[in-house]
C-alpha cells in the first residue's frame, strides 16, 4: 500500500501536472500542423500530427524526471539517471516508417513526400517541447507551416519546370513508333525524361508511360489532344510525376 500510495504523493502529482501542461502544449502545436495538411486534402490531418508530435513530447519529458519514475521507488537509493538521447533515436527512427507510409507511388508518379517530411519535422517539434525548450518549439512550429503553406505558390512564381507524367493505351495492331511520340512531345513544349512500354496479356493493349519535362509553360493537354485524335488510342492518363 505504500507503494500505491507513493504514485500519488503530492511531488509525484506535481510531476504528472507538469507533464501534462507539456503534452497539451505538444497537441496544440501538432494540431496546428496537421490543420494545413488537412486544409489541403492530404490523408494525413489534426489526429495524426497531433498524436505525433503528443507522442514525442510524452516520450521525451519523462526523462527528466527519473527521480519519480515508478512512484519514485526505481533506483532503490542510487542516483536514477534518464537517456533521452536514445529515446530521441527510437522516436526518430519509429517516424521513419509512419512516414514511409503516407508516400505513395502511381507508375511514375510519387505522392506523399511533404506529408512525410512534415510528419518526421513535427515529431522534431514534440521531441523539442519534451526537452523544453519552447520558444524554440513554437519557432520551428512557425516555420514548418510557412514552408508547408507558403513555398509551394512561391515555387509556381519562381522559374522552373513542369514535369508530367503521360500514360497512353493503344490498341496493339496501331501503336505508333516511339519516335512518333517523341516528336509530338517537342512539338508541344515537352522533352521526355524517361519512358517505359508495356504489352497487356489481358486487353490485349501497348501501353506507353511517358515522363515529360516542359520547357517554359507548355499546355500539357494540347499534347494530349494531339495524340488521342486517332483512334489508336484507347485510354490515356495524365498527372504531376512528383506532388
Amino acid at each position: 500500500m505504500d507503494l500505491l500510495r507513493s504514485y500519488w504523493s503530492p511531488a509525484e502529482l506535481v510531476t504528472n501536472g507538469l507533464i501534462f501542461l507539456h503534452l497539451l502544449g505538444a497537441l496544440a502545436v501538432g494540431m496546428l500542423l496537421g490543420y494545413e495538411r488537412s486544409y489541403n486534402g492530404r490523408a494525413a490531418g489534426m489526429r495524426t500530427y497531433g498524436l505525433v508530435c503528443l507522442a514525442s513530447a510524452a516520450l521525451t519529458v519523462i526523462n527528466a524526471y527519473p527521480s519519480m519514475w515508478y512512484g519514485g521507488s526505481w533506483g532503490h537509493g542510487s542516483a536514477p539517471t534518464g537517456d533521452p538521447t536514445r529515446v530521441i533515436q527510437g522516436i526518430v527512427t519509429g517516424i521513419g516508417f509512419l512516414g514511409a507510409g503516407v508516400i505513395m507511388r502511381e507508375g511514375l508518379s510519387i505522392r506523399g513526400l511533404s506529408t512525410a517530411a512534415s510528419i518526421w519535422a513535427t515529431s522534431a517539434i514534440g521531441i523539442t517541447i519534451g526537452l523544453g525548450f519552447y520558444a524554440v518549439a513554437i519557432a520551428a512550429a512557425i516555420l514548418t507551416i510557412l514552408v508547408m503553406s507558403t513555398l509551394r505558390p512561391i515555387e509556381r512564381l519562381l522559374p522552373h519546370r513542369s514535369v508530367i507524367h503521360l500514360m497512353l493505351a493503344f490498341a496493339r495492331d496501331k501503336a505508333p513508333p516511339p519516335e512518333e511520340l517523341r516528336v509530338q512531345a517537342v512539338k508541344h513544349g515537352f522533352e521526355v525524361m524517361d519512358w517505359s512500354f508495356h504489352l497487356s496479356s489481358g486487353s490485349g493493349n501497348f501501353e506507353c508511360q511517358l515522363v515529360l519535362l516542359g520547357k517554359g509553360e507548355p499546355d500539357p493537354m494540347e499534347l494530349v489532344s494531339a495524340l488521342v485524335a486517332e483512334d489508336a488510342v484507347v485510354e490515356f492518363r495524365l498527372s504531376p510525376s512528383r506532388i
